[in-house]
């Protein structure tokens, strides 16, 4: 047995007796269902926005600042991430949730009102606050309510809670965005809220409510946790208004960006995180390399059909609808019992799928190439997110005791977040400097035909690099078990 694995059977608690019925079991009932909808709420935003986000950028003549509305969230999600994991270690995940909900929803209702697209990205950035109080929350709400032989189900379950959003998702941003216009899609999404308020809220105060000692005096918020948490969350956005900037004097704000995530990054991710150290910090490591590389390439898939090969908004969106299947079955997959031995094996196997998709994409550049063959590759490649993120969720919680979960699950996120904005700003630079900020302009997608003012190659050199990343994940997942030194907990520089 590796010492990662004797560390983690170490770590199993006893399993109660209620909990013989499962996820749905009378014991776990509320709250999985509870929780499960506060999953829903954040997959029905994402499919939504990404189908309606290409015709926002247009109407507010946006398209070069197109990146900015997707790493707008993830860059403040960095802050809240932190804040969260303290909080929850602090006082327990319900604070933080409720928070969170009602900045994500905020953040929606300035994004839908905008005028100018720098507020549309303000409102992102608000939506990304709350985004990442939340997915924080829920993960100690995980650790705390579930023993760890229910952990691989939850995860599960809230991958399956993506399915439903991805197929309705942008088939009604769609047709919303076509009929009523794209700010009812922002404006719509809040009355969600609803639900997570009613049922999540009451069974989390039940069950996961409170600091894991309540005897122990209450600890003191880290304050140089939350400086590195403002720097991480400054240093991206820094980072990202320069590569959109493609200026000599962009440089300036690029190094100061730089100045500040490398000794943000240090403090806050396990150390080794960057050398791929086996254990927990290459946990982390893949879970930023993962989500990082697939989702900016995502991030340009809707786009790349609307401006390239006019589909509308609808079809553009719909192509990536099969992904919440897949990526649900992926899920579900590792959450068998007998798939326990073999995960390492299943998350190599992810990151290659992964890797296939994002380059087989840009494929559909060629006119001669069916469109839904997109659609077929995209659904290859959640298969392999849903093998990979599920999993590395579940040996994070493994790796973590119950007064660590709140940070160590920050550490996961912040990977997470902080890949994807660098990776954006990066293809976003890249498409910048290919002519992608002119697609729109030349391109206006029911008036002419599809190739007309194209610059097919400012999308490609967005994929293909993200498609060696993912080829890096595979690599970085032959490191979570063997022999050599592993981390359970994460030693900070």
């Amino acid at each position: 047995m590796s010492a990662l694995e004797d560390r983690v059977s170490q770590r199993s608690v006893p399993v109660p007796a209620e909990s013989e019925g499962g996820i749905l079991g009378s014991a776990y009932r509320v709250l999985s269902i509870g929780i499960i909808s506060v999953i829903f709420l954040i997959a029905f935003e994402a499919t939504a926005v990404g189908t309606a986000m290409p015709v926002a950028a247009r109407e507010l003549d946006g398209i070069g600042l197109y990146a900015f509305g997707f790493s707008a969230y993830f860059t403040t999600s960095l802050f809240g991430m932190v804040l969260s994991g303290q909080w929850a270690d602090r006082e327990g995940p319900l604070r933080p949730l409720t928070v969170g909900i009602a900045a994500f929803a905020a953040g929606l209702v300035c994004a839908g009102t905008a005028g100018i697209m720098w507020i549309f990205v303000l409102g992102r950035a608000v939506q990304g606050f709350g985004g990442g109080l939340v997915i924080v929350a829920l993960y100690v709400v995980v650790s705390r309510a579930y023993p760890e032989r229910l952990r691989p189900a939850i995860m599960a379950a809230f991958a399956a809670s993506w399915v439903v959003p991805s197929i309705v998702g942008p088939l009604a941003s769609g047709a919303v965005t076509e009929h009523l216009g794209w700010r009812w899609v922002f404006l719509g999404i809040p009355v969600l809220v609803v639900v997570p308020l009613v049922v999540a809220l009451p069974a989390i105060r039940r069950t996961a409510s409170g600091p894991v000692d309540p005897g122990a005096p209450t600890a003191a918020f880290d304050g140089r946790r939350i400086r590195l948490a403002f720097g991480i969350s400054a240093g991206a956005a820094l980072l990202q208004y320069a590569a959109q900037d493609l200026r000599w004097l962009s440089l300036l704000p690029a190094a100061a960006g730089v100045g500040l995530l490398v000794p943000a990054v240090r403090g806050l991710l396990p150390r080794g995180t960057y050398l791929a150290r086996r254990g927990l910090p290459s946990v982390v490591l893949l879970r930023g390399v993962a989500a990082g590389s697939f989702i900016s390439a995502e991030s340009f898939v809707p786009l790349m059909l609307v401006t390239q090969r006019g589909l509308s908004p609808t079809l553009a969106g719909f192509s990536l609808a099969a992904g919440g299947a897949t990526w649900a079955g992926g899920s579900w997959l590792q959450s068998k019992p007998r798939m326990a031995p073999y995960r390492e094996r299943l998350m190599v196997a992810g990151m290659v799928l992964v890797a296939f998709a994002i380059a087989a994409a840009p494929a559909v550049l060629i006119e001669s190439v069916p469109v839904w063959t997109l659609a077929i590759a995209w659904a290859v490649g959640c298969l392999g997110m849903g093998l990979v993120t599920a999993s590395t969720s579940v040996l994070l919680l493994e790796l973590s005791a119950p007064e660590e979960a709140g940070s160590n699950s920050a550490a996961l996120q912040i990977s997470d977040a902080l890949a994807n904005v660098v990776l954006l700003a990066a293809g976003g630079a890249a498409f910048a400097a290919l002519g992608g900020g002119a697609v729109g302009a030349a391109h206006a997608v029911a008036a002419e035909g599809a190739g007309a003012g194209s610059h097919p190659a400012a999308f490609v050199v967005v994929f293909l690099p993200m498609a060696c990343v993912a080829l890096v994940g595979a690599w970085v997942a032959t490191r979570l078990y063997g022999s050599g030194p592993a981390e359970p907990t994460p030693a900070r520089a």
